[in-house]
């Protein structure tokens, strides 16, 4: 039986760019302990499983460490891997069932769309370890809910989320070792506003473009710019762009491209 496995950087038009995922497309179920071991084996953020299943495709990720309820970026490049590979023609809608119950991706052109739930966050306290742990003044904070990507933290400035380097050893002390950070865009940046997510407690010390957390990002902006749509640069080192899209009602849509930097074959049993 043939396992293809291609590698696909998301959230970019630009191959050594953007977040890098693996996406093994399947026949039939698979154990999670193999898809585990394939994701170790990956060492990617994300790892994702593709299978039949009804009008689409049952959807599963791993990080190298523990099996996520939502990816973002792994979406994108599943969708990406159905249409290029010839799975799905472009005039096709890429249908997953996931545990965030079901996510549709839409192609326009070079870019692709993501239908996903929104996530919502409430103020919270600063845990001192925290502020410790990423060494700077923090503007407000808040806890996100229904997920596991723990604070959502605005700064002042741009320059401020460039530039910090964390205390992932302090992270971990927290109960949740997750954070977003946030800010408004430079003045003169064709961007709405920036972010980092660092994610020790699922096994990534950052990540480097994060679908879901523009999912909490999402609400949280347009409640403080007053707008519904977004152009968004997540600030890590191999960086990304995202369009974002709340509607208010319970639904983010995201955009980006995708380019595949690798196909091969799974030839491990499972």
């Amino acid at each position: 039986m043939e396992r293809p496995i291609l590698q696909i950087d998301a959230f970019t038009s630009t191959s050594f760019s953007g977040n890098p995922a693996a996406v093994c497309i399947l026949s039939e179920t698979s154990s999670t302990e193999w898809m585990q071991n394939v994701a170790y084996e990956m060492n990617l953020s994300e790892t994702a499983f593709l299978v039949p299943q009804g009008d689409g495709f049952n959807l599963r990720w791993f990080t190298p460490t523990v099996e996520v309820p939502l990816c973002g970026h792994a979406t994108l490049a599943s969708a990406h891997a159905l249409w290029s590979e010839g799975y799905l023609s472009s005039d096709e809608l890429a249908r997953f069932h996931t545990k965030s119950g079901l996510l549709i991706a839409q192609k326009y052109g070079e870019w692709i769309e993501l239908n996903f739930p929104a996530g919502y966050s409430e103020p919270t306290t600063i845990p001192l370890v925290l502020s410790k742990a990423l060494g700077l003044s923090i503007v407000s904070i808040q806890a996100t809910r229904q997920n596991s990507l723990g604070y959502l933290i605005e700064v002042k400035s741009e320059d401020i989320v460039r530039q910090i380097q964390p205390d992932f050893h302090l992270m971990s002390q927290l109960p949740v070792a997750n954070t977003i950070v946030t800010s408004i865009a430079n003045p003169d940046s064709e961007f709405d506003f920036i972010s980092r997510f660092f994610a020790p407690g699922l096994g990534i010390p950052e990540d480097p473009v994060t679908g879901a957390a523009h999912c909490q990002l999402a609400p949280y902006w347009r409640d403080r710019l007053k707008k519904d749509a977004f152009l968004a640069y997540q600030a890590s080192p191999r960086g990304g762009v995202l369009k974002v899209q709340y509607d208010g009602c319970g639904r983010v849509y995201l955009s980006g491209q995708a380019v595949t930097v690798l196909k091969g074959q799974l030839l491990t049993p499972h």
